[in-house]
């Protein structure tokens, strides 16, 4: 196994990776001041509290507790290890990274690094060989759903050949060994034979244009594989319930228009985005899931004015698919709604048939989700009968009764009364009473808690994401934001760690002593051994903390805004406002012990005692007119 980067890779990596590029990619950011805020990928939440300085190059989100460096960000979102994050960021900027490894010191490259290198390389194949003679076929399917060329260069389609195995060989003579090919999902592991075979090929890509897998249409009536559709089975670097078709098309357009068009097949994609709707996706070999919708969500960044749109075809298979998003209602912190277009087509066949306009005119005025599905279940019944109209009611509520929100549960509920035309008191008993006699409606419960929120008091710790619980309560307690008595510590740590060089040599004459809590006691133990000026400080002082409570507590006060514009006195004072609070508990002992003494009895001592309290006392005044500032 590959050891350490070595340094000179690992110092080009930090100059030229910049953490708001590679988090952008991941979510919509917005300018805040000095930093950039957004949806946190890793926890649900409906107000940014994701927070990116790139100044420092950290992150950290205020609601959850997960922060770190550009490196631990590519970890936690794709889940990698460190080698592999740093090799996934090398791979941006065309860094070759050489690793020190124990036994022969020879460089080695990580295993998901080869499995992309190998996909883009597969890519580019598939891509040549559409113009081949014998990808005239495909070449034929393309332009019969309106497309040229022009259009298949843009969107990288290709065409795997008939022969079982051109495409191994290919990659074969580009140095990917069988066992690569095999993990990638390229070739069969017995007899080597190539996955894909006579078909029309998609690329796809993740948000930074990285080719992950490849989606593929049958072509040919002899085909061995029966599916119209065929995609890349789960790999290391190929999850399709965390990737969506057109993404790295789509990605920029949907943060700056607030919306997402979530379509069912890669040519509805195309058609979509050749008609000038830039923000269409599809998902791709599997329904549309939580995960989908998390992604989405965090690249609209906009909860309250942004909007998802889903465009079913008027089929079965349609109405079906609506019902599975509608069952993530509650996954949605945007407006979700429904497009079908006239006849049923899918957008793809619109498009030719009606040209870009008409795809263009099928999201102006797309229907609520609840709506839609609400006016498939009620179309089965014949609303002039009273019955008919109490059955309809009651075909619709059990999907009414597993939404969680009182509102909007109060909300649907109106609409539909209106779509059956029913008194709203008449339907809203009909609804409570079909819930009431739903086992599963009683057993619905809230959500449970985040496990990576801190508790409230800031009492324990939080456990971070990749990182085991422990048995036991964790040595060091995670200090509560808002406590009035530690602000003084906090905001004194936040300049430490910011501003480093706005303090005196000595720190101020600050001790470890003078931190009354012990996560802060633990940074300014950790700042005192960290080498200032040999390297970037944050990085230096979590070097030198082995406590993970306290490394994530340095990695929020590295990110986390301070009240004012800061400078050398302003790190006095609040070094002087932490001494004082020693300060005044020292001497308040000092003074009780004087007042239990006799001076003419005991004078040998209460002299020296009472000079110390003195002294004392006068640093005392000038610690707190260092805290004023005065």
């Amino acid at each position: 196994m590959a050891g350490r980067i070595v340094d000179e890779d690992m110092k080009r990596l930090r100059e030229q990776i910049h953490i708001e590029d590679v988090i952008g990619e991941h979510l919509t950011l917005r300018r805040a001041g000095a930093d950039l805020i957004g949806l946190c990928p890793f926890h649900d939440e409906k107000t940014a509290s994701f927070h990116v300085t790139p100044a420092r190059g950290l992150f950290y989100c205020f609601g959850c507790g997960v922060g770190g460096d550009v490196f631990k960000f590519v970890q936690e979102v794709d889940n990698l290890s460190f080698n592999e994050a740093a090799q996934q960021l090398a791979d941006r900027i065309g860094l070759e990274l050489h690793f020190t490894d124990s036994g022969s010191g020879s460089p080695k490259t990580g295993q998901r690094q080869r499995l992309l290198a190998a996909n883009q390389a597969a890519a580019e194949f598939f891509a040549a060989q559409l113009l081949t003679p014998e990808g005239i076929k495909a070449r034929q399917l393309l332009d019969d759903r309106g497309f040229d060329r022009e259009v298949a260069t843009a969107f990288g389609v290709g065409y795997a050949p008939k022969d079982g195995q051109a495409l191994h060989r290919h990659l074969g003579s580009k140095g990917f060994s069988d066992e690569e090919l095999v993990q990638a999902n390229l070739i069969r592991a017995n007899g080597g034979w190539d996955v894909f075979q006579g078909r029309v090929i998609w690329p796809i890509r993740d948000s930074a244009t990285t080719t992950l897998g490849f989606g593929a249409r049958r072509l040919y009536d002899d085909d061995r594989q029966p599916a119209k559709y065929i995609n890349t089975a789960e790999t290391t670097v190929y999850k399709k319930s965390q990737v969506l078709y057109g993404l790295d098309l789509a990605r920029g357009p949907i943060g700056k228009q607030g919306q997402a068009i979530v379509m069912e097949g890669y040519t509805d994609v195309m058609a979509a985005h050749l008609s000038g709707l830039e923000t269409a996706v599809a998902s791709c070999g599997t329904a549309f899931g939580d995960d989908h919708a998390r992604l989405l969500q965090r690249l609209i960044g906009q909860p309250k004015a942004g909007r998802i749109v889903f465009t079913f075809d008027g089929d079965e298979a349609g109405q079906k698919a609506a019902l599975k998003v509608f069952n993530l209602d509650d996954h949605f912190t945007v407006p979700t709604y429904v497009a079908v277009a006239p006849d049923g087509l899918d957008p793809c066949d619109l498009r030719l048939q009606r040209g870009d306009s008409a795809v263009r005119d099928l999201v102006v005025n797309p229907k609520p989700l609840y709506q839609f599905i609400m006016e498939d279940r009620v179309a089965r019944f014949d609303l002039e009968r009273a019955d008919s109209r109490i059955e309809a009611v009651r075909a619709v509520a059990p999907l009414l009764s597993a939404i969680r929100d009182h509102d909007k549960w109060q909300g649907f509920v109106e609409s539909l009364a209106g779509i059956v035309g029913i008194d709203i008191d008449k339907a809203r008993k009909i609804v409570l009473a079909s819930h009431k006699a739903s086992p599963a409606g009683a057993k619905l419960s809230p959500k449970p808690p985040s496990p990576t929120a801190p508790e409230a008091d800031g009492s324990t710790a939080a456990t971070l994401p990749g990182e085991k619980a422990q048995n036991e309560s964790p040595p060091i307690p995670y200090p509560a934001a808002n406590d009035p008595r530690l602000a003084a510590e906090r905001g004194l740590m936040q300049l430490m760690l910011q501003y480093p060089t706005y303090f005196t040599t000595d720190w101020c004459g600050l001790d470890p002593a003078d931190f009354r809590h012990p996560a802060y006691r633990a940074i300014f133990e950790a700042v005192l051994v960290s080498p200032l000026g040999d390297g970037v400080w944050i990085e230096l002082v979590q070097a030198k903390t082995d406590d993970p409570v306290v490394k994530r507590l340095e990695i929020e006060l590295s990110v986390a805004p301070l009240m004012t514009e800061p400078n050398e006195a302003y790190a006095d004072a609040y070094a002087a406002r932490v001494r004082l609070g020693r300060l005044n508990a020292q001497l308040e002992t000092l003074r009780s012990r004087l007042q239990r003494m006799n001076p003419v009895t005991q004078a040998e001592d209460h002299q020296p005692l009472f000079a110390e309290v003195v002294e004392l006392e006068a640093l005392k005044a000038h610690l707190t007119r260092q805290a004023l500032g005065v």
